[in-house]
């Protein structure tokens, strides 16, 4: 496992490779900047690692890192300015909407597994859903 810290200046960037994992190197580069940048660690017009720093420090291809920035670039989390870098872009409000629905979607998937797994019917799913968003808005006004 390979632990990785970049300072943008602002912010920072963590990567950490798991070679025991089933999942490509180069998906977990691009999963956890991705995940940085939708949760607000990075922001909008910071700099990322260099293709041949990253790959250096995280003993990995540099077609690895550059594959994973490729990937972010083309999906538009990411953009690159010639012979200066990569950098976070602009937010698409929408596209992030997209991922959290997604993420949403993914979350419900699981519950509704568990729930049968374990006999719990419909109803009561919906019940605990709107227990919870109580909760959650009674914490948001205090």
């Amino acid at each position: 496992m390979y632990i990785y810290s970049y300072n943008t200046g602002s912010d920072c960037v963590n990567i950490f490779i798991n070679n025991k994992s089933g999942e490509p190197i180069y998906e977990q580069i691009y999963s956890q900047i991705k995940s940085q940048i939708i949760n607000g660690t990075l922001s909008e017009n910071d700099p990322l690692p260099s293709i041949r720093g990253l790959a250096k420090d995280l003993r990995i291809s540099f077609i690895t890192t550059k594959r994973a920035y490729e990937e972010l670039e083309r999906d538009g989390f990411i953009y690159t300015v010639p012979a200066k870098g990569c950098y976070v872009a602009p937010k698409n409000v929408e596209l992030i909407r997209e991922e959290n629905l997604k993420r949403i979607e993914a979350c419900i998937e699981e519950i509704l597994s568990l729930a049968d797994a374990c006999g719990i019917g419909k109803d009561d799913v919906i019940e605990m859903v709107r227990f919870c968003m109580e909760e959650n808005e009674n914490v948001k006004r205090t």
